[in-house]
């Protein structure tokens, strides 16, 4: 597995910043399914439940990273949001269940659990962004489903 270390400075448009736009490229060159794109627009589970069985191959899972973001990006759209966990779980099975073996999910957040082993991805690359000053390192783990 790879880990790489970059500094890059903050910004609330993730895909944006050089050493994330460039993975993504790497991975996904320009086509992957996004189901928190910006600005929101639907439910994210919602948005993911209507893909068939194993029809993904490239995906990246860009949520709000606190309960506090999600209020903001959700309903700034007039969108129902749920702040339990079991509603990240759902996402991360409904995501487990839409790609295919081989298929690649890119995770960003505050850790590197990703969509996770438990069901079927192994972590085969992490990139983690420092922000500097008080601002959280974003931490992208790149999977495949096994």
């Amino acid at each position: 597995m790879k880990i790489e270390r970059v500094w890059a400075m903050p910004n609330h448009k993730t895909f944006t910043i050089k050493p994330i736009k460039e993975l993504l490229y790497k991975y996904f060159e320009d086509e992957y399914v996004d189901p928190f794109p910006f600005p929101f627009k639907k439910d994210a589970l919602e948005y993911l439940k209507k893909f068939k069985k194993n029809s993904v191959s490239k995906l990246a899972f860009d949520p709000p990273y606190s309960p506090r973001q999600l209020k903001e990006m959700y309903g700034g759209a007039g969108l129902s949001y749920d702040t339990k966990s079991s509603y990240w779980s759902n996402i991360k099975n409904e995501i487990a269940r839409i790609m295919k073996k081989d298929g690649t999910i890119i995770s960003f957040g505050w850790n590197s659990m990703g969509i996770g082993k438990n069901r079927g991805f192994k972590i085969i690359e992490i990139l983690l962004v420092p922000h500097g000053g008080n601002h959280n390192d974003t931490i992208v783990t790149v999977e495949i489903k096994l």
